[in-house]
């Protein structure tokens, strides 16, 4: 499982033999099942994720209802805006699959930090990286209608279409699982 994070790591910076073992010593890999609750709305998250096997959600509940706003996998960082506020949080997370994840908070990271110095370069990137994608993602969702957003995960996300239940995946979309079937039955006659 370590090796995840590693071959992680090594697309953003090159690491030392030495630095690979001083990750792999750090066993912060845990093991989560279907539905466990990884932040709760209202509470102050004290750890960021990796997503090295699985499947997260995020959502917040309204009006009695749970809207979906986010969906993490495998080689996916969730640092939850809560981590970095120290407010409590307006979402949950949950595991939508059996998930292994690896936990980081601000005390580890910091001595990883202090170990490995390059790992800041790859903290940029990857916060570099998740502007642009959630930049897109708030884009797309502004500018397209649920049919084009829905095409648009097609092409650029097809995990999620593969893996996300449908009742989700309407509700991330800002629609009703109803109107979902109806986009799903046209796309379909037109294709047909």
């Amino acid at each position: 499982m370590d090796k995840s994070i590693i071959d992680y790591i090594s697309q953003y910076i090159k690491l030392s033999e030495n630095e690979k073992e001083i990750i792999t010593k750090q066993n912060f890999i845990k093991q989560y099942k279907k539905n466990d609750i990884l932040l709760s709305e209202g509470k102050i998250a004290n750890d960021c994720y990796f997503v090295i096997q699985g499947c997260v959600r995020a959502y917040h509940i309204k009006y009695g209802e749970e809207r979906n706003t986010d969906f993490f996998f495998e080689n996916q960082t969730i640092t939850p805006i809560s981590y970095q506020t120290k407010q409590p949080s307006q979402y949950y997370l949950c595991c939508l699959e059996n998930c292994v994840i690896a936990v980081g908070n601000e005390e580890r990271n910091q001595k990883l930090l202090e170990q490995i110095p390059n790992l800041s370069l790859l903290i940029s990137k990857m916060n570099e990286n998740l502007l642009i994608q959630k930049t897109v993602e708030f884009d797309d969702f502004k500018n397209h209608n649920p049919e084009e957003r829905y095409l648009l995960l097609l092409k650029n996300r097809p995990e999620f279409l593969n893996r996300i239940p449908l009742y989700h995946l309407a509700t991330y979309l800002g629609i009703t699982q109803i109107s979902l079937s109806r986009i799903r039955n046209r796309i379909s006659e037109k294709n047909a």
